[in-house]
């Protein structure tokens, strides 16, 4: 019909105004991402992404610009700028990371970029099924122990109220995601900190932080989700002499929650689905549900 285009064109950018701000903590919050991620994330139940690629039109165009890109591949990956990210900042919900990598360094390298591409994969994974919020995560927050600084690739914030560490594996050598098993179990067992009082005895960085009120709340479980990678062993593969090597760690299945997947059985079934295996002596290859996870003691 006579001015149909045009008709879209200006309903694309209306919606692109009202996502504005979305768009911008999204990408401040996640690093980096796509416009198909971003429209998984933001606006799940449009069929094109006329109305991201709007947005980040905008942001683009605002002085100084508040977001940038990157192509490869015939792809664009998105990223706040300084700009963008004092402005997201300055919103307060943003948890400050100081330290993490930035999007624009990460867009520009590909085994950094395809790394924060699998954790937003994995977020938008959580958040079609409703198991997580994609404003609940967040990514490479440091978390402190007598060993130097954990900095998990995610910690997510569930539906039922409890916390998840999330790692994403591509590329790493399986001495060196052992060792951040160690570090895991380093953060469990750092001793309490401050002095507490006649209410409480004194608690941990990690009861502090995910515990809330109840002291019987356990350990967060740590997920690793296993990727795809150029001339790499496939993810399955991976996952699979992963668990030989975890099960040399004495508190995994113990004091620490240790459960893996694929990015591909996780974008299929979704984190509610049966795609979980849990690491350990005894815990053998069947796959469960998330909220089947066994506890931590």
């Amino acid at each position: 019909m006579p001015g149909e285009a045009s008709r879209v064109r200006k309903a694309a950018t209306k919606a692109g105004a009202d996502i504005r701000g979305e768009v911008l903590l999204t990408l401040a919050q996640l690093s980096l991402a796509t416009p198909r991620q971003l429209k998984a994330l933001l606006l799940p139940h449009q069929q094109e992404t006329d109305h991201v690629r709007r947005a980040l039109r905008n942001l683009l165009d605002e002085s100084p610009a508040l977001v940038g890109r990157t192509h490869r591949a015939q792809q664009s990956y998105w990223y706040c700028t300084p700009a963008g990210l004092a402005e997201a900042a300055a919103s307060g919900e943003l948890v400050p990371t100081a330290g993490r990598t930035t999007g624009k360094r990460a867009a520009s390298k590909t085994g950094l970029r395809e790394h924060g591409l699998a954790l937003v994969d994995t977020v938008v994974a959580f958040h079609e099924s409703e198991a997580a919020d994609c404003a609940d995560w967040q990514v490479e927050v440091a978390h402190p122990t007598p060993a130097g600084n954990l900095v998990p690739d995610g910690v997510v914030l569930l539906n039922n109220g409890s916390s998840a560490f999330v790692e994403i594996d591509r590329t790493m050598s399986y001495a060196r995601l052992v060792a951040k098993l160690e570090r895991y179990d380093a953060y469990r067992s750092a001793p309490a900190s401050g002095r507490g009082n006649a209410a409480r005895a004194p608690r941990s960085h990690w009861q502090e932080t995910y515990a809330g009120q109840s002291m019987d709340r356990p350990f967060p479980p740590v997920l690793f989700v296993f990727a795809p990678a150029p001339r790499r062993a496939a993810p399955a593969t991976r996952e699979a002499t992963f668990h030989e090597r975890a099960q040399r760690i004495h508190s995994v299945n113990y004091r620490i929650i240790v459960a893996t997947t694929t990015l591909a059985q996780l974008s299929q079934h979704g984190p509610d689905g049966p795609v979980w295996r849990v690491a350990g002596r005894g815990a053998g290859e069947k796959r469960c549900p998330l909220d089947a996870l066994p506890k931590a003691r």
